[in-house]
């Protein structure tokens, strides 16, 4: 037997758990119709079959009708969800990991405005300020009803065949109960902590008596809020104490923090350039108060830390949820010895901003995340090796070439910088970012395993790329910044990226018009900011930076307002003069011929790229395809059979910024669903 801490078996009750990692519940938006469905199975079969102990479906299954879905929630108030939750389980069984799911009552968490219309309710009529709807205050007859809804959603998941249940107590209406800053009730339900614990211990003794002793119930829930006049870490401690004293629940999950604004959530669930494993040292203390089995889950994502957690003995299963979303085979890789191989999480949250926008869970650079069933995540091998050629080294570039080297064939990438990471390394200068090296580095490490000849300092043109003789060419040059668009100025701009490289130094009084809504606008602000320079911020937009989803936004929002930071939305820049030694930035409106000027000595633009697509031109008149792409063929994973030029000598495409402006995960994804079958 291994002495690894996290291969280590654990028994839960009487459930045998192969080992020590788990995937805490989570809701990917997955769900068609409320249901967890084909592609909903995929993504936790996958898991389940690398060899993780534990999958937890669906963070925030509903259990009643007036609990809408807010982030494509498995509705586990309807019957049906029972053959599509045993189908789950089955196959998850089949490959040795065990399955549970989550239960909640959303409360406040949710809009009146979803599913039935029915209102939100709440122990408080405050609205939460991140889902915005006030809730009516809960009656008598509503916690009877959600009572047993509680239990019947229970029996489902006990008729499912599933091996347990987690309920969810924090910042659901579980919890909304139990704090002070969320229960403005009269009567038994509020006041002593007895009182306030009352729901949540008539929601468990009626769901045992319904599923028995024998069926394993656990509770996710907040120990401390972290917040003035919230529950305190004292009263956490005793809440978890009670749980086990009452005999129906079989484990704690811990979490610590709020989750009712962008920001409180994102310390719940620390993002890229926070501390990894915040709350780890207070759930080991929730575990030792209590002598309980203790899970926890909050940006663990690497191996290390887990293993510390298990061999400290502060938690008896970690969490490493979306270091899974990165790589399905994380546990596969640790028991054949290649963590060095593991694709690493780098925190850029592309998975849980995009559930909390309405769209569903990718991973920012595994493509076949969420897309299992399409584009597996195992890349088979061509029944013929070919001539590839790759040009740029960023992240789409690597992604094909890495692709092309796991089908065997013969890869040579050309890259006109000293290194790899285009545009990666550009944003990797803001100290915060700088995992997202990770995103170049395991490619390269990959490519270099596979036998890729990397060929740094090589601007290709259409001669060195024909000189390989190629089967294959495709171009990843990314793009440029855009800087013009002005009726008038548009020389006396610099962009972002002048700004990020240092090639243009900050000013003291700066307009930075974001003109694309995404990263490096706020990079370029927060770089100024930290001058101490003064700062506006203009976008036409009715928000600030929506690419930028709202727990990535957080450090950038905490950064600049710190500082003289302004920001002004649904203006724009229109043109700019000189006026003396500064510049006078003129700004219109899309909703009037309304003008603004601002005096400042430097404007700074973001606009997104152009492509950098000469070479793409150049060699179309020479291939087979003339750069032509079947898009069917591409989406249903078919090979390109294009060939609308006989003479031509080989096929030639192109991917990333260099067809349009658009995100890492774009190039990646147009990398891996291309080349997975070249």
């Amino acid at each position: 037997m291994s002495s690894d801490p996290i291969l280590q078996p654990y028994r839960l009750k009487h459930l045998t758990l192969r080992n020590r990692v788990f995937i805490s519940s989570h809701e990917p938006a997955y769900t068609e119709d409320g249901m967890p469905k084909d592609r909903y199975r995929a993504y936790h079969v996958e898991r389940a079959r690398a060899g993780v102990a534990l999958t937890m479906t669906a963070g925030s299954a509903s259990v009643s009708r007036d609990s809408p879905p807010a982030f494509g929630n498995i509705l586990a108030w309807k019957d049906e969800v029972v053959p599509w939750m045993k189908a789950l389980a089955d196959e998850c069984h089949d490959h040795g990991a065990a399955v549970m799911i989550q239960l909640t009552h959303l409360g406040r968490r949710t809009r009146w405005d979803q599913g039935d219309w029915l209102p939100s309710l709440s122990s408080t009529g405050d609205r939460e300020p991140a889902h915005r709807a006030f809730p009516k205050l809960i009656e008598d007859w509503d916690i009877a009803r959600i009572v047993s809804d509680y239990a019947d959603a229970a029996e489902r998941m006990k008729a499912a065949g599933l091996d347990g249940i987690e309920l969810e107590a924090y910042g659901h209406l579980m919890d909304q109960f139990w704090s002070p800053l969320t229960n403005t009730l009269d009567g038994p339900y509020n006041g002593p902590l007895d009182n306030r614990l009352r729901f949540a211990f008539e929601v468990l003794k009626a769901i045992r008596d319904r599923v028995g002793p024998g069926f394993i119930v656990g509770i996710r829930m907040v120990a401390d809020e972290c917040a003035e006049g919230g529950i305190t870490r004292d009263e956490g401690v005793e809440i978890a104490r009670r749980m086990k004293a009452s005999g129906l629940v079989d484990f704690l999950n811990i979490i610590r923090g709020r989750i009712d604004t962008d920001a409180a959530l994102t310390d719940v669930i620390p993002v890229q350039g926070m501390r990894s494993a915040p709350h780890l040292d207070f759930a080991g203390e929730l575990r030792a108060a209590t002598d309980f089995p203790v899970l926890h889950a909050s940006r663990i994502p690497d191996v290390a830390t887990a293993r510390h957690a298990i061999a400290a003995g502060k938690l008896d299963l970690v969490g490493m949820t979306r270091a899974h979303i990165a790589d399905p085979h994380l546990m596969a890789k640790v028991l054949r010895g290649e963590e060095d191989r593991i694709r690493p999480c780098v925190g850029a949250n592309y998975c849980l901003d995009r559930i909390y926008q309405g769209g569903a869970a990718l991973c920012l650079h595994n493509p076949s995340t969420g897309r299992e069933l399409d584009l597996p995540h195992a890349v088979d091998r061509a029944d013929a090796p070919l001539s590839v050629s790759v040009v740029g080294a960023g992240p789409g570039g690597l992604e094909a070439a890495r692709v092309c080297a796991e089908r065997g064939h013969r890869v040579t990438l050309h890259e006109a910088a000293g290194h790899a990471g285009g545009q990666i390394r550009l944003l990797a200068q803001l100290p915060r970012r700088r995992e997202m090296l990770s995103v170049v580095e395991w490619r390269v490490a990959e490519c270099e395993r596979l036998g890729v000849t990397f060929r740094y300092n090589s601007f290709a043109d259409e001669e060195t790329v024909a000189a390989e003789s190629p089967d294959v060419v495709i171009v990843a040059t990314g793009g440029l910044p855009r800087t013009e668009g002005l009726f008038e100025g548009d020389d006396l701009v610099v962009s972002a990226w002048d700004i990020l490289s240092g090639d243009a130094q900050p000013g003291r009084n700066v307009l930075v018009q974001d003109g694309a809504g995404d990263h490096a606008g706020l990079m370029a602000a927060e770089r100024i900011a930290a001058t101490g320079a003064s700062v506006e911020i203009v976008t036409a937009e009715r928000t600030l930076a929506p690419e930028v989803m709202g727990m990535t936004l957080t450090p950038y929002m905490r950064e600049l307002q710190k500082g003289d930071v302004t920001f002004t939305p649904t203006w724009k820049l229109i043109g700019a003069t000189r006026a003396g030694n500064g510049l006078d930035a003129v700004l219109g409106s899309d909703y009037g011929a309304m003008t603004r000027h601002r005096k400042v000595d430097q404007i700074v633009v973001n606009h997104g790229t152009l492509p950098l697509d000469d070479l793409y031109f150049g060699l179309k008149p020479l291939s087979s395809n003339l750069g032509e792409v079947d898009y069917e063929a591409l989406i249903a994973g078919a090979p390109q059979r294009v060939e609308a030029n006989p003479e031509g000598r080989f096929r030639l495409f192109r991917i990333g910024d260099a067809v349009a402006s658009r995100n890492i995960h774009a190039a990646i994804h147009d990398a891996f669903r291309l080349c997975r079958v070249i």
